[in-house]
């Protein structure tokens, strides 16, 4: 990165999670030299685009007397230029109805901000918020009658759009704006609270508040290209819409920094929240958000380049499917380019003083990408060499969670060992050179049954055993994975395995499972007819789904591997939840609460913050011990200290600070979220007695998991460096 972050690194201690807002000044930074290859476009019916939202907007009475905005309001923001910029292909129909999207998802904005945000009315912002899916019906028909201009633009708008697209899009693009708006209550909570969120959690949020991946569904209707259901999940899809959504995101916050936090109290900014993380001047905040910016478009790009042809293959999509596919990411790159132009045009953000790029800089349709110091960023992502680290430097790690462990521990211990050497993983697999990756002394000494009964410290004997031999499979096939596979970069071998993994979790029939053609698969197989035998059809599902989240990231970082590519920060962190198995484990801590607590609780945002810091405080936590066997013994490219380091071009010490900032910051959101947002979230859905014991039983479950592998780490021999160099002696 360039020298504004590494600048930054040098007053990496985090300030307290709050603002006051000071006296407005005349410009709060220089903008950034853009990161913007992609020409941007404009769409030959822009006029008319014009004259028809303004007819639009003042038939849904959003104009003069709506107290929110007038005519030259309207006209000043030109969302017209925004869907022309964005959109440029489309024909002149087409164009108006998206125009009419922009217009009254601005206008939503903008009035919650004056009815809602301003006057701190949490009660009737919740109430407004609860209509608004009324006027969204999957199938079409009736609406109730709009009580305002929000409601009148949006049940106009659902009955134009639908009736070009599939259900299933419907469903889709229908929960993509239900996130948009209800995350305005996110906003409004951190404004009440007077906090700034941090780093991770601000990423998570925007893409649901900020709207980003509304517009990536948009862009399916404007270009006529919608996604086949069967591929619009997965990660390649996925990537492309998280990375275009922060990217959208992150260019908006750095030319609206100066509205937003002078004018109106906001809190949920991009340069503000590494401002206050980093506590760093606000112009080497920009500047850092200017790199995280670059690097998600460039993680977009790697994605369309290298993940989307394989999904084509192993997704048998047909010709005119895969065109659809990259039309749509053709859309996204053109909503990139046209954004960028429109905010360097529209009143509406801080766009006078624009830098236009550096004395002796390239300059012309595209040659962003020429620039020197994104030629070299880029370059010192496939960089990486191997190199000697020495012993990982550990900062003191403080947990407030008590550590109990199960009395059950020694026969646990017992179990593992017998079981793991029944299944076959204590010797080599037949026929499948440098898979002799553990004996029985390694095993004992990486005692995973010590994590287990942290993890679980009331369960019985038999679920003990089951927990901890989960733990013991999952490891081994983290360690199995480089080892088979990644010292030959037989990625064909690697996917072909994962396929034969799946049909070890059959759902209808636990036990219906195929011969075993080595210990990955025997083990497996055990536990799921041991696991899921139990559970009903659906819990199964779910649960699988958990299983596969962590093998599929297996191939992710082979992936990376082969390429010899440090991730990206953003992806890295998401990523690295699945990699170290947090859905797997805690998917044991929620078996008993399946069936007692709907699935819906554990979706909302409250839920998913809580889980998602306490994954993060624990992949953090690992990466901290784990450096030097990583980065030193296995030349591996996946840990948050090498990550931080590449990024930021700082030294190791600097980035362990930075990496235990983070930690600090997620555990602090995650007690956060269980103390605040979680009883609101029990009165929100008006939930009994019993239900809120079982979810703050929960919160306990991942309180003792917390603090359970904090304990394992500090005990296990997996990480210590004279057991390492025994481990890996020539």
């Amino acid at each position: 990165m360039g020298t504004s972050a590494a600048r930054i690194t040098a007053r990496r201690a985090p300030r307290e999670e709050t603002r006051t807002t000071g006296p407005g000044r005349d410009t709060p930074f220089e903008l950034p030299n853009f990161y913007m290859p992609y020409p941007a476009r404009l769409n030959p019916h822009l006029d008319s685009a014009r004259v028809h939202s303004r007819q639009w907007a003042r038939d849904m009475n959003m104009l003069e007397g709506s107290g929110i905005w007038d005519s030259q309001d309207l006209d000043d923001h030109d969302y017209a230029l925004l869907c022309a910029y964005t959109h440029p292909d489309c024909d002149a129909e087409e164009l108006g109805l998206i125009t009419d999207w922009y217009v009254w998802v601005f206008f939503f904005d903008d009035h919650f901000l004056e009815k809602y945000k301003r006057t701190r009315d949490r009660e009737g912002g919740k109430a407004h918020l609860e209509r608004l899916p009324l006027f969204m019906p999957l199938d079409g028909g009736d609406v109730p009658e709009p009580a305002n201009p929000v409601e009148a633009g949006l049940a106009d708008l659902w009955a134009r759009t639908i009736p070009a697209m599939s259900r299933d899009w419907r469903v889709r693009f229908r929960t993509h704006t239900e996130h948009l708006l209800n995350e305005s209550m996110w906003e409004l909570a951190n404004i009440d609270q007077n906090r700034v969120p941090n780093p991770v959690e601000y990423i998570e949020m925007r893409r649901r508040v900020g709207g980003a991946p509304w517009s990536a569904c948009l862009v399916e209707h404007a270009v006529n290209a919608e996604v086949p259901a069967r591929v619009a999940h997965s990660r390649p899809l996925r990537v492309l819409r998280d990375t275009f959504s922060d990217g959208v995101h992150l260019r908006n916050d750095l030319f609206s920094y100066q509205r937003e936090t002078e004018e109106e109290g906001e809190l949920a900014n991009g340069v503000l929240v590494l401002e206050t993380f980093f506590r760093c001047s606000t112009q080497e905040a920009a500047d850092a958000v200017n790199d995280i910016l670059t690097s998600r478009l460039q993680q977009f790009e790697h994605t369309a380049v290298t993940e989307l042809p394989p999904l084509f293959a192993e997704a048998g999509l047909a010709p005119d499917e895969c065109a659809r596919v990259l039309a749509y990411a053709k859309g996204l790159q053109d909503w990139q380019a046209g954004g960028h132009e429109w905010h360097m045009r529209s009143s509406r953000y801080m766009n006078q003083d624009l830098n236009t790029g550096r004395p002796g800089a390239p300059r012309g349709l595209g040659t962003s990408g020429l620039d020197i110091r994104t030629l070299l960023r880029r370059a010192r992502t496939f960089a990486h060499v191997p190199h000697k680290v020495g012993p990982s430097l550990v900062p003191d790690i403080e947990l407030p969670f008590p550590l109990t462990l199960n009395r059950h521990l020694d026969q646990a211990r017992e179990h593992v060992v017998q079981w793991a050497a029944r299944t076959g993983m204590l010797h080599p697999q037949p026929g499948v050179p440098t898979s002799g990756i553990w004996d029985e002394d390694l095993l004992r000494g990486f005692d995973f049954a010590l994590c287990a009964a942290g993890i679980h410290p009331q369960a019985k004997a038999e679920d003990l055993n089951l927990a901890a031999c989960w733990l013991t499979w999952g490891i081994y096939g983290d360690d199995y994975y480089p080892a088979v596979f990644g010292r030959f970069r037989d990625l064909a071998g690697a996917k072909a395995c994962n396929e034969r993994l799946r049909l070890f979790m059959p759902i209808e029939d636990p036990r219906a499972v195929p011969p075993a053609s080595n210990a990955l698969e025997r083990a497996l197989g055990d536990l799921w007819a041991r696991t899921a035998e139990p559970m009903d059809v659906q819990a199964r599902r779910r649960f699988r789904d958990a299983v596969t989240l962590m093998i599929d990231s297996w191939l992710w970082e082979l992936d990376d591997l082969a390429c010899n590519r440090v991730p990206d920060p953003v992806d890295y962190v998401e990523m690295r939840r699945h990699m170290f198995g947090s859905e797997l484990t805690i998917a044991l801590s929620r078996l008993a609460r399946w069936y007692e607590v709907p699935q819906e609780i554990y979706d909302t945002s409250p839920m998913r913050s809580l889980e998602n810091a306490a994954k993060d405080v624990a992949c953090l936590l690992n990466d901290l011990f784990s450096y030097q066997k990583e980065i030193e013994f296995e030349g591996d490219v996946h840990n948050a200290g090498l990550v931080v380091r590449n990024f930021f071009g700082c030294d190791y010490p600097t980035a362990v600070g930075i990496v235990h900032d983070l930690l600090n910051a997620r555990l602090r959101q995650f007690q956060r979220t269980a103390n605040l947002e979680l009883p609101v979230l029990y009165d929100d859905f008006d939930l009994d007695a019993d239900a809120r014991a079982l979810l703050d039983g929960y919160v306990l479950d991942l309180e003792n998991w917390l603090a359970a592998i904090l304990n394992w780490h500090r005990n296990t021999r997996r990480y210590r460096e004279p057991d390492l160099r025994s481990r890996y002696a020539p």
